[in-house]
């Protein structure tokens, strides 16, 4: 089949930012090797760094070979780009257990084992370790001018700021620099991408493989993910979503998708999916016609939660929205495991009931009225009960004198309690 070009692809898809000249022409002639950057300041990436992850994916789909560089030693550092103050310093112990998690995740969307065009993942901390001070000022430093490195607006920017720069991230396009130079010698890696706000760093890198070894290597920049609304992306209340289910569970990977504003979702369904353009043409024409039914969304979250989770995830972030938001019944709380029970509840109010109580019966006015604040009190609670406005695990309870105790305990554990239909309480027996 005829391989798709990389450059068109990224351009339809409103992907592209910036591209230096000859890189599209370099594409053309055959498989080149390239690579994109990826912090290992935590052991998950999250959905912030997805577009770069499928700039790879293009990549290695229109027959490149995608290379995946974790900065060990760059992790060290800390990459002052658009951040208004420095960053930790990571120890190698934290830094080793962040390299494998992000490993690990980069395994589900690249393939490592398809021949010549293999993704590679390489640890700049391997060619920097013994690499002295001494030798970097003269093999590295000697070939580009301060000049040339106050011109950058990364570094303008925090010069001129009020924390001013330390020398450590003065170097820090030095350092990023040397990585392209090295992955060029030694890997023939002779693109390097990233998102817009990298153009700086990413141009060093060219220079120095031009200046220390009248070399040719090429820059290619992506948008920067932003909402419509002027939102940071890729946060939501709670902080980042994550790429790691323990982080951030499944059910809330899809709902963080199902919610996109509709003008975001055309935005979103081009990045962060792979359907060609005929099928997202198709998809937006349907949605325009019932924005109601979000079909946009459906079709994003479905396709992304699927690659990251994979299909049993997925099915199961399904069930917990309908179990919600519909009348899924309340067995489907026994296919959760204790973490993705809490997981599912996250933000609905919750109370603590001791077993001990609950081993000798409680009844319903006391439970909802005076053990736990999911009502005032007990005479709110009468009247609410009365009124047939309760459910106690999806069952309504219009009885006063009903009584719970241990074996209404869900996984031993919790009981679900509805006022109306939307509004949910988690109690937890301990």
């Amino acid at each position: 089949m005829d391989k798709m070009n990389f450059v068109e692809e990224l351009r339809w898809r409103g992907m592209l930012h910036d591209i230096m000249p000859g890189t599209e022409e370099l594409l053309k002639k055959g498989m080149a090797s390239g690579y994109i950057g990826f912090d290992p300041t935590a052991d998950s990436l999250h959905v912030g760094s997805l577009a770069q992850i499928m700039t790879l994916i293009h990549f290695q789909r229109a027959g490149h070979k995608p290379f995946a560089l974790v900065g060990g030693a760059t992790g060290m550092v800390g990459d002052p780009s658009g951040k208004s103050q420095e960053r930790n310093l990571l120890s190698e112990d934290v830094l080793q257990l962040n390299l494998s998690g992000i490993q690990k995740q980069l395994e589900k969307f690249l393939d490592f084992d398809c021949g010549a065009n293999s993704a590679q993942m390489v640890n700049n901390y391997d060619w920097f370790k013994n690499f002295t001070f001494l030798d970097f000022i003269r093999e590295v430093g000697k070939h580009i001018t301060v000049n040339y490195m106050m011109a950058k607006d990364s570094v303008k920017n925090r010069i001129n700021g009020d924390t001013g720069m330390s020398f450590t991230e003065f170097t820090y396009q030095l350092v990023q620099g040397y990585d392209f130079y090295y992955l060029w010698k030694h890997y023939q890696c002779v693109l390097q991408m990233g998102g817009s706000d990298q153009w700086g760093n990413i141009v060093t890198g060219t220079e120095l493989i031009r200046r220390k070894d009248a070399g040719e290597a090429y820059a290619l920049t992506t948008q920067l993910i932003k909402k419509s609304d002027g939102a940071k992306f890729g946060k939501s209340e709670g902080g980042n979503i994550w790429l790691d289910p323990e982080k951030t569970s499944p059910y809330k990977f899809y709902q963080f998708w199902l919610n996109t504003s509709d003008e975001d979702a055309k935005t979103y369904i081009r990045i962060f999916t792979l359907f060609d353009r005929e099928t997202i043409e198709m998809l937006e024409g349907e949605h325009n016609v019932a924005p109601h039914l979000r079909t946009l969304q459906k079709a994003l979250a479905k396709d992304i939660t699927i690659r990251t989770h994979g299909e049993v995830e997925y099915e199961k972030a399904i069930k917990s929205s309908e179990f919600l938001f519909g009348n899924t019944g309340i067995e489907f709380l026994n296919e959760l495991n204790e973490a993705e029970t809490l997981a599912l509840f996250e933000g609905v109010p919750n109370f603590k009931v001791a077993l001990s109580e609950l081993a000798e019966s409680i009844n319903i006015v006391d439970l909802l009225g005076a053990k736990t604040a999911v009502f005032p009190s007990k005479g709110e609670a009468k009247k609410m009960i009365q009124g047939g406005g309760v459910a106690i695990n999806k069952t309504k309870a219009d009885a006063l004198e009903a009584i719970f105790n241990a074996s209404n305990l869900i996984n031993d554990k919790f009981i679900v309690v509805q006022k109306g239909k939307k509004n949910y309480f988690l109690i937890i027996a301990e």
